[in-house]
């Protein structure tokens, strides 16, 4: 399947039946898979008059206890962003898709990674988080698809996968997620009629700052805390005896993964450290991967941006040089191994 439909039909799978977007290129086969399937299984598909309203509709839905869904690319994620900080603050799960492309602007419909600060570092107003997913297959689109709903329900948050261009519209081979059967209680909150209890209020808006909002705060920092503690994942790659540590995540961790073993053949010992969550980032699995290497390599498709993580993870343990591509562009594999290369030069 191509990504972009791997990904609609795991949330059909994962439960899934209500999904509000706008189209923009490289995701439009999302909400088109969507548009034909839902009805298929009684759920509800909405092409919104703009990503605006689009974000708002989520809203709605997730309120009313609904698994729900949206997608966009880079310039209409940061459309949403509002409607985003809103159920962050209203703390309503859903999952949201940002298949980027290269900016900043309009930029053009190339696949890119320059959407990681916005992802991981809050792209609205307020102190808040997202999980942030970032698979790198077309199979791994489908999983964590999976898991996402998982996740923005247990957590009451918005989970997103940060997928690009390139991964959205591959076809690879893939077996589809079953569903997990977890069930989450939504009882205590969801707006589904008062009939025998008292009114449930979904808000963000809080006036009052010393008993309202700051309350709210640090319950969602608490929150967020144990997610850090709970829910990092990454994966390393022949990296037992390395002495010089890649990392990279979604597609550019593919072509280094290629860089690991074109060095290897020429006997140069390199392994591959990828994050899965960038928020969280595995930070603590980084550090324990970088101990003892001779130098990191961070390589991603945007100017630097998860290279500050890394940083802070290895904490100056290990040198960190970063090696990057912009506006739509791959890093080369021989870029990679040259650059490698040179440090035992």
């Amino acid at each position: 399947m191509k990504g972009n439909e791997a990904l609609a039909e795991a949330a059909v799978i994962a439960g899934c039946r209500y999904f509000f977007g706008y189209p923009i290129t490289p995701q439009n086969e999302v909400p088109a898979y969507f548009a034909m399937r839902l009805p298929q299984v009684g759920g509800t598909f909405i092409q919104a008059e703009s990503e605006i309203a689009a974000i708002n509709m989520v809203f709605g839905a997730a309120a009313a206890g609904a698994r729900v869904m949206t997608s966009s690319s880079s310039p209409g994620i940061s459309l949403k962003q509002e409607g985003i900080s809103y159920m962050a603050g209203a703390e309503l799960p859903a999952v949201v898709v940002n298949m980027m492309r290269g900016g900043p602007g309009l930029g053009n419909i190339a696949g890119s990674q320059a959407d990681y600060f916005q992802a991981t570092k809050g792209g609205g107003h307020g102190d808040y988080r997202l999980i942030v997913l970032a698979p790198n297959s077309v199979q791994e689109l489908a999983d964590l698809t999976v898991l996402a709903f998982d996740l923005a329900d247990r957590y009451r948050m918005i989970c997103m996968i940060l997928g690009d261009g390139f991964l959205g519209q591959m076809s690879e081979p893939l077996v589809l997620p079953e569903p997990t059967g977890l069930k989450f209680d939504k009882s205590e909150w969801i707006l589904d009629g008062a009939k025998g209890r008292k009114p449930h209020i979904v808000r963000s808006l809080r006036l009052r700052p010393e008993d309202a909002l700051e309350k709210l705060n640090l319950k969602l920092q608490e929150k967020y805390r144990e997610i850090m503690q709970h829910e990092t994942r990454s994966e390393e790659y022949n990296t037992a005896d390395a002495e010089y540590l890649l990392v990279g995540f979604g597609i550019s961790s593919r072509l280094l993964k290629s860089a690991v073993q074109a060095l290897k053949s020429q006997g140069v010992k390199a392994g591959l450290f990828r994050p899965i969550t960038l928020w969280p980032f595995p930070s603590r699995e980084l550090a324990a991967c970088a101990q003892g290497k001779k130098k990191v390599l961070v390589v991603e498709m945007n100017a630097g941006q998860m290279v500050e993580d890394v940083r802070l993870a290895v904490n100056g343990s290990v040198p960190v040089d970063f090696l990057g591509r912009m506006g739509g562009m791959t890093p080369e594999i021989e870029s990679i191994t040259e650059r490698i290369k040179s440090y035992a030069a």
